[in-house]
C-alpha cells in the first residue's frame, strides 16, 4: 500500500488530541486539496529542481555536470568562488561545459565568512563583501543567472561581534544594492539556524532585513529547510510566510543527507511550494546536501568521493520526484481519503491502492 506520510499515530487510541504540528500540516494539505479542486492548471508545471555544487568540494565542474545531467538535473546553483580578481569560475568556459550537458545556471550561491563579512566590526571586512559581491554580480549576469544568494554575517561566526551587526549589514549592502537592478540580478536573503549565524534566523527575520534595506533590488528570499527545522515552528507555513519573495529553496533531509534519509515531512513541503505558486520560472528547489556538523564551509575544500556523491545525487533526485508525482497523481483519491480522515481523527492516514 502506497503511503502519503501524514504525521498521524499508527496505533488507534480513542478520543486522542491531535498535536499542533498535525494541525497545521492539515491546513496546508487541505489548501492544496482545495487548490487542486478549482484550479487544477496550477500544477501542470513541474517544480524545478537544481543543485548547489559546492558541496562536491573540489570535483572539477565537468565531472559534477555529468552527474546531474546523469540524473536529468537540468539546473546547477554554482559556487560563488569569485574570492578575488583572479579567483574563480570563468563565464565563457564555464557556460559551454554547462551547455554541452544541457544544464543551466539558476543563480550563485554566495559564500561569506569572517573573511566577507558584511556585517563586520572592521571595515576591511565589508569591504571585501562589497568588492565579493560586484565580482558575482557581474558573473552571474555574464553566465546567465538569476539570483545570488546572500547571508547578512558570516557563516560559522554564531556569536556577536557586538549589538550593532545589523545595522552595519544593510548599511553595507545598500552601497551594492542598485547593481542588482542594473544587471538583472536578484540579491535571494537566506536565514540561517542560530547554530552557524549570529542574526537573521528565520524567514520573518530575513522579511525584517530586507525591509530595513529598503532597496527593490534586495527583495528576495532563499529559504533552507535544514534551518527552517531548527528555527521555524513548522517549516509548511514558513514557506507561505515567505510567499513571493522566496527565490530559492535549499533541500536536505532533517540530517542534512539525502532525501529520503532522514525524516523530513517533504510531503506538506511540496504542498507549500505549490501553493505559493513556486512551479515557475526563475524559482528553483536546490538539494544542499552537506550532513550534520556547525560550520559547513569547510565541505568546499574537501576531496570528493564520487560513487558516494553519485548514490547522493541519484536518491535525492529521484525520492523527489517520486513524492511529487505521488501527491500530484494521487491528490483526488487523496482528498476524498483527507475528508473521511478528519471525520474520524483516530484513523491512519493511507492513500487507497
Amino acid at each position: 500500500m502506497s503511503r502519503l506520510q501524514f504525521r498521524r499515530p499508527s496505533i488507534d487510541i480513542p478520543n486522542m488530541k491531535r498535536q499542533n504540528v498535525e494541525i497545521k500540516t492539515d491546513k496546508i494539505r487541505q489548501a492544496f486539496l482545495e487548490m487542486k479542486a478549482k484550479t487544477p492548471e496550477r500544477l501542470k508545471a513541474r517544480l524545478n529542481l537544481s543543485w548547489s555544487n559546492w558541496g562536491f568540494g573540489i570535483e572539477p565542474l565537468a565531472s559534477s555536470a555529468a552527474r546531474l545531467q546523469k540524473n536529468g538535473i537540468r539546473f546547477i546553483e554554482l559556487h560563488g568562488n569569485h574570492y578575488g580578481p583572479d579567483l574563480g569560475y570563468k563565464a565563457a568556459e564555464t557556460g559551454k561545459l554547462l551547455s554541452d550537458h544541457g544544464i543551466r545556471v539558476a543563480g550563485i550561491c554566495g559564500m561569506f565568512s569572517p573573511d566577507n563579512d558584511l556585517s563586520s566590526n572592521r571595515a576591511i571586512q565589508r569591504q571585501a563583501a562589497v568588492d565579493y559581491l560586484k565580482r558575482e554580480i557581474e558573473f552571474t549576469k555574464q553566465i546567465g543567472g538569476g539570483y545570488i544568494l546572500v547571508v547578512p554575517g558570516a557563516v560559522g561566526r554564531p556569536a556577536a561581534y557586538d549589538g550593532s551587526e545589523f545595522e552595519r549589514s544593510i548599511g553595507t549592502l545598500r552601497l551594492i544594492a542598485d547593481l542588482f537592478l542594473k544587471n538583472g540580478v536578484k540579491a535571494a536573503i537566506e536565514p540561517i539556524r542560530s547554530a552557524e549565524v549570529s542574526f537573521v534566523h528565520t524567514v520573518a527575520d530575513a522579511k525584517k532585513y530586507i525591509e530595513a534595506v529598503g532597496h527593490p533590488g534586495v527583495a528576495g528570499i532563499n529559504g533552507d529547510v535544514y534551518h527552517m527545522q531548527s528555527e521555524e515552528s513548522h517549516i509548511g507555513e514558513a514557506i507561505l510566510e515567505a510567499g513571493d519573495r522566496l527565490i530559492n529553496l535549499h533541500m536536505a533531509d532533517s540530517n542534512r543527507c539525502a532525501l529520503g534519509e532522514g525524516s523530513l515531512d517533504l510531503d506538506t513541503i511540496i504542498m507549500a511550494l505549490y501553493l505559493i505558486g513556486f512551479n515557475a520560472d526563475g524559482r528553483y528547489v536546490t538539494p544542499e546536501p552537506l550532513g550534520p556538523g556547525g560550520d559547513p564551509y569547510p565541505a568546499m575544500h574537501g576531496k570528493p568521493d564520487g560513487p558516494l556523491l553519485d548514490r547522493m545525487v541519484r536518491q535525492t533526485a529521484s525520492y523527489f520526484r517520486e513524492r511529487e508525482e505521488e501527491i500530484l497523481s494521487g491528490s483526488a483519491s487523496l482528498g476524498q481519503d483527507f475528508a473521511e480522515c478528519r471525520k474520524t481523527p483516530n484513523k491512519p492516514f493511507r492513500k487507497p491502492k
